[in-house]
């Protein structure tokens, strides 16, 4: 697995999204990495892992991510979100978790109201066969809806989706398995680290709501909606986004 690591002081971890690869966190290095040593991951089958045959599931993938970095705070986005979230129920080197617009369930359920509906991820799926491309740039177009910033943000997941090669229509089938089958809502009571969890307010994949209810749910959590933002609000609001995590990772120590 291809994990590129840059700057220097406090390690962090930090796992993409659906389609997308570390490169796409590239506001955020160039604010954080004077002041912390990231750990830029591709998963398999994505960017340069494509070849990396990893089945796309929590234990394999979050076992060699441990193995290949040293204790840090773990930070995913969306899908991303649900490999860090198993890494800090599971892997004692995680000394915290930050999540953006990610949440321990994607999909709704009688209990859980703040998600969107199993179809939406099994809708992709499908049209994965028939029109590779199309749907990549519907999912795109999806993750920056109602964003401020959406114009901009677009542009930048476009142009990062083919930077380091078209990911694997493999992994991506597997990574829409995990998006509407994983429910990780029990181990947020069992986590021993503190957690932030950040939300876009006009995220139409993961409402605000669900991240808030998410981090209600673990001991030491806190939570924090960026106004305007969607979801990916790094990009357009990545001056906030790395103050917010500045502040949470020197309040560790």
């Amino acid at each position: 697995m291809h994990i590129d690591t840059v700057g220097q002081g406090p390690d962090l971890v930090l796992i993409h999204g659906w389609a997308l690869h570390g490169g796409v966190f590239a506001p955020l290095v160039a604010r954080l990495a004077p002041r912390f040593r990231l750990h830029l991951v591709d998963l398999p089958g994505h960017g340069h892992s494509r070849e990396d045959d990893t089945p796309l599931a929590l234990p394999h993938v979050v076992s060699a991510i441990a193995a290949a970095t040293p204790p840090a705070v773990w930070l995913g986005w969306s899908l991303g979100g649900l490999f860090a979230l198993h890494a800090a129920a599971t892997q004692p080197q995680v000394r915290a978790l930050a999540m953006i617009a990610a949440t321990p369930r994607f999909v709704h359920g009688p209990d859980w109201p703040h998600a969107v509906d199993t179809e939406v991820f099994a809708q992709f799926g499908r049209d994965l066969a028939g029109d590779y491309r199309g749907t990549l740039d519907r999912f795109l177009a999806l993750d920056t809806l109602g964003s401020e910033h959406a114009r901009s943000e677009l542009r930048t997941l476009k142009q990062a989706l083919v930077e380091r090669g078209e990911p694997a229509p493999r992994a991506l089938q597997e990574g829409l398995a995990l998006l509407r089958r994983t429910d990780l809502r029990r181990a947020l009571a069992t986590l021993a680290q503190p957690s932030l969890w950040l939300a876009g307010q006009r995220d139409r994949l993961v409402p605000a709501a669900g991240m808030h209810a998410a981090a209600a749910l673990s001991a030491g959590a806190q939570a924090h909606t960026f106004p305007g933002g969607g979801h990916a609000p790094f990009l357009g609001l990545a001056d906030e986004v790395a103050e917010r995590l500045e502040r949470f990772v020197s309040a560790l120590d």
